[in-house]
């Protein structure tokens, strides 16, 4: 048995199997989750589980990230949040696109991990970096 870190098998094998410049995508609970990507880890149970921050903290601990995409619309409508997210990449470079144009950018992801946040634009594009 695992004695810590990501328990969920799912969400242990993407992150593992993700590499550099490779995109992993975690999102609220309303962003469409498209069928060109094969591995979609579902973490939402009800509002609020697991929430957003949480569940991208819990990614960041295992996943080298070297830049970040973010809709442009979370600067407006969820400040607080995009505060939040930001306060994680202080040194890495954040890029804001519109949200449609986010939504297509997930198609071309190696997976989407949803958590079941209500707050309206809390979705990242990761892309990975490396460890060295």
């Amino acid at each position: 048995m695992k004695r810590q870190g990501i328990l969920h098998p799912q969400l242990n094998k993407l992150i593992a199997e993700t590499g550099h410049m490779e995109r992993l995508v975690v999102t609220d609970a309303g962003l469409p989750l498209p069928e060109e990507v094969n591995t979609r880890v579902d973490l939402a149970l009800k509002e609020g589980m697991v929430p957003f921050l949480e569940l991208l903290d819990t990614v960041l601990e295992e996943f080298s990230v070297e830049k970040v995409i973010m809709a442009e619309e979370i600067k407006e409508k969820s400040p607080d949040m995009a505060k939040e997210i930001l306060k994680r990449f202080e040194t890495i470079e954040v890029e804001y696109i519109p949200h449609v144009e986010f939504k297509e950018e997930t198609k071309q992801t190696r997976g989407l991990i949803r958590s079941g946040e209500f707050t309206p634009y809390a979705n990242v594009i990761l892309v990975g970096g490396v460890v060295y």
